[in-house]
């Protein structure tokens, strides 16, 4: 090695830790306040008792991560603990499986079937939020994460899962896993094998959820009808370039995949944008305007709509900036590799944080205003911004970005068309999970329209 080649140890320490447990009382005290408050520019080295991450805080850099998927696979305590819930499906897949699960999968997300799922969309929102009462108080959270579920369940499923009772019962369990999976991360192996209540819990959910969608995928197949959903496309897809088709555990994992991203993921966005929108009446005033325009009477918005809902989509990215729903990920170097100047040895776990990211004044000025402005130089529907990074990118790109984006602005335009929401007490501060999400958070709902 020259002289001119930094060393590992040569990434600095984040500050703040202490003897032994290096970091982890800022993390658990608050996480997010955590990753603001790392310097920028480059890289810094994070503990957690023995285990030890490199954090990406630089924008340049973090992209350099994410298009080498090869060099920074899938892997690290987040990945390792999903793997424990959804396999090996597309979202936790080592890279050497994913190019062929992506060719298999993607003929589901492709762009011609987007209007017909968002038709699909709009009937739910429609139904959902039409049992809202005039004056009445929701729980945000519970009623956006129902709603995400149907759809899901709607577009994924077809009829195999319709009940409420079944659709309240899969919601329960994947709440408890996504809160075990965050708290697994920070466990050693041997604390996450003792029969603890939230072990208990955690490992009880898992088993009930792959049990109940194993059921689904077997019963499908031995149907062998095409329903004309999610499902029915997993199953019959041929053979590809890279290898065969899907097996049953490799659906049931992908259906894992897609249920858990297309539910917490979009219930917490729109959730989000609503509490954001309470605190700033301009631009809730100019979202409500825009959905008076585009839909008259209060109708629900369609996917022919969304040419016109441009504010509303800037208010969607301007959300996902501040409160991206996976707001940390983690990585594994597979080969000796220089990022930043440093050179990283294989086996090396990398960090990147897209709220870290989002909240850097060098690439979003005023990081902690919620702006939906800033976007409207952006000449596209979906903002683009080399800074924004809520679903990943490069070949890791969640194949569901589309889906996600279309549901969250159908919903929110046809919120904002039908309601006046007013903030009340009770919202806790931000405690991510695997997916932040705003617990607590109660609104009063008036109607707009007769």
């Amino acid at each position: 090695m020259s002289e001119a080649t930094p060393l590992p140890g040569a990434v600095p320490p984040a500050p703040g830790a202490i003897p032994l447990l290096g970091h982890v009382h800022l993390i658990l005290r608050d996480p997010l306040r955590f990753l603001r408050s790392l310097p920028g520019g480059g890289l810094v080295r994070v503990r957690t008792g023995p285990w030890e991450a490199v954090v990406v805080c630089d924008p340049g850099l973090t992209r350099q991560v994410l298009l080498d998927d090869r060099t920074f696979d899938k892997g690290g305590a987040m990945y390792d603990r999903g793997r424990e819930v959804f396999g090996n499906g597309l979202g936790t897949c080592p890279h050497a499986a994913h190019r062929r699960q992506r060719r298999l999968v993607q003929p589901a997300f492709h762009a011609a079937r987007l209007p017909g799922y968002g038709h699909v969309m709009a009937d739910q929102i429609d139904a959902v939020t039409g049992r809202w009462r005039d004056g009445g108080i929701i729980d945000v959270l519970a009623e956006t994460q129902k709603l995400s579920a149907r759809v899901v369940v709607a577009t994924l499923f077809g009829a195999a899962l319709t009940a409420d009772e079944q659709v309240t019962a899969v919601l329960e369990d994947f709440e408890v896993i996504q809160r075990g999976i965050a708290r697994r991360m920070l466990l050693p192996p041997g604390a996450r094998r003792l029969p603890t209540p939230g072990n208990r819990r955690h490992d009880r959910a898992r088993t009930r959820l792959r049990r109940t969608v194993g059921r689904l995928v077997a019963g499908r197949r031995a149907d062998g009808t095409d329903h004309g959903d999610l499902l029915s496309l997993l199953l019959t897809t041929d053979d590809g370039p890279d290898g065969p088709r899907l097996t049953d555990e490799e659906i049931t994992d992908q259906v894992m995949t897609f249920y858990f991203g297309g539910m917490e993921s979009t219930a917490a966005t729109l959730a989000w944008a609503l509490h954001l929108l309470t605190r700033h009446p301009a631009a809730s005033a100019r979202l409500a305007a825009e959905a008076g325009r585009v839909l008259p009477g209060g109708t629900v918005a369609r996917p022919e709509d969304l040419p016109a809902l441009r504010y509303t989509s800037r208010v969607v990215a301007e959300t996902l900036r501040l409160y991206p729903p996976v707001w940390v990920l983690t990585r594994t170097v597979t080969t000796d590799t220089l990022l930043g100047g440093h050179l990283l040895p294989a086996g090396t776990t990398v960090v990147y944080s897209p709220y870290l990211l989002h909240h850097r004044a060098d690439t979003f000025p005023a990081p902690e205003c919620f702006d939906p402005g800033r976007w409207d130089a952006e000449p596209g529907h979906a903002p683009a911004h080399a800074g924004l990074v809520p679903f990943g990118g490069g070949a890791r790109l969640c194949v569901g970005t589309a889906f996600a984006l279309l549901e969250v602005t159908l919903a929110l335009a046809t919120l904002a068309g039908r309601w006046h929401f007013e903030p009340l007490p009770g919202l806790r501060p931000a405690r991510p999970a695997l997916v932040l999400a705003p617990r607590g958070l109660r609104l009063r709902v008036t109607a707009r329209t007769a």
